[in-house]
């Protein structure tokens, strides 16, 4: 009797998350406002709700002058003939966004440590960070360390450290007897993460990946193996894993978390009403504070995930903001990236604003 009851209690389960990744397809919880408290709402300001506006004081700093820009994100060294793209600041409707004060930031966090979580969206906003920071201390002794999955960069005069941990997937692929297996319900790599006086996590894009470009061979949830799974529903059940992670682990007295969100790509001209477009030769954001084909589901999942989470979880709910980017892609002008790149983004650029709004959530929390 108990074994049946249990059977039906997982069936139930099973269709509640089949329904609600359903409705995620079908754009119906865009609306974020149920995180409680946990999401965008800074000082009673929503500082994801805005347009972009035109900033003859942009960019933050020069690429040139910032040693931790990697090839892929270098748009002006490797090309990029236009500069406009570089000259937009994100204005909130209802407030203002604090400028970054790189001393600020660096008095701030004073002796501790800071790391980033994820994939290649991870580093852009790694390195942005690193840049904006070194702008505005250009001649303190800094020390970096690039290796996989960690590498850091320190500044040394302010004992304040800047860490990537590159888990695209942040749950765990493991080498089995039947290849490489994305383990659903492991999360190991958390071992590296403790510790942080601030975790920065990101995952989505490598979900999708399929192919040549996909990084294991089976997935794994207990004890069942499959060849493969509905993307979404993957995802919800390995972003629950490392939301059980972040209830586990993290002492919120001692360490700050937060969420990067989605981060787009713009390889789909139709979506901002462009058909046979991609970013290609895109040169200015979408004007207003609305993107034509709305929210991607991902972040609907991120939303539920987020609102049952226990501990405190700052969602840094970028995606309709960096929709109305276009124009930030490294498209064609990118030193390692084959092809056309719109899933990254040029250093100078939209990442510096996503750690603006970090800045300005750190403040507050």
């Amino acid at each position: 009797m108990g074994v049946c009851f249990q059977a039906l209690i997982s069936a139930f389960l099973h269709v509640l998350l089949l329904v609600s990744l359903e409705q995620a397809r079908a754009g119906q919880f865009h609306n974020v406002s149920n995180l409680k408290g946990r999401k965008q709402v800074s000082g009673g300001c929503n500082l994801f709700q805005g347009q972009w506006v035109f900033d003859a004081s942009y960019p933050l700093y020069d690429s040139s002058s910032c040693p931790f820009i990697d090839p892929e994100f270098d748009c002006q060294k490797y090309g990029r003939p236009d500069k406009q793209y570089l000259k937009y600041a994100w204005k909130p409707d209802t407030c203002d966004l604090p400028r970054f004060d790189g001393m600020e930031f660096l008095r701030r966090w004073g002796g501790k440590k800071i790391m980033f979580v994820g994939d290649s969206l991870s580093l852009n906003m790694w390195e942005s960070l690193s840049c904006m920071i070194h702008a505005s201390v250009p001649n303190t002794k800094t020390s970096i360390m690039r290796k996989d999955p960690l590498s850091s960069a320190t500044f040394q005069e302010f004992g304040v450290t800047l860490h990537l941990y590159r888990a695209p997937y942040l749950v765990d692929i493991v080498r089995e007897d039947v290849g490489r297996v994305l383990t659903l319900d492991s999360i190991q790599g958390g071992k590296a993460w403790n510790g942080m006086d601030m975790l920065i996590f990101n995952t989505w894009h490598w979900w999708t990946h399929t192919g040549r470009s996909q990084p294991w061979d089976y997935i794994r949830e207990g004890t069942n193996l499959y060849q493969d799974m509905d993307r979404l529903t993957a995802f919800y059940k390995g972003l629950t894993t490392w939301a059980n992670w972040v209830d586990l682990n993290v002492d919120p007295t001692k360490t700050k978390v937060f969420f990067q969100g989605i981060s787009p790509t713009h390889y789909l001209g139709a979506e901002w009403n462009r058909p046979k477009k991609n970013c290609d030769g895109e040169v200015e954001p979408i004007s207003g504070s609305t993107y034509p084909a709305g929210a991607p589901p991902a972040t609907a999942v991120v939303n539920q995930v987020l609102s049952k989470i226990k501990k405190p979880v700052y969602l840094l709910d970028i995606t309709k903001l960096s929709q109305l980017r276009k124009d930030a892609h490294p498209s064609s002008y990118s030193g390692e990236h084959p092809g056309m790149d719109c899933s990254h983004w040029c250093l100078p650029g939209l990442p510096d604003t996503w750690n603006q709004l970090l800045y300005a959530a750190d403040l507050v929390m």
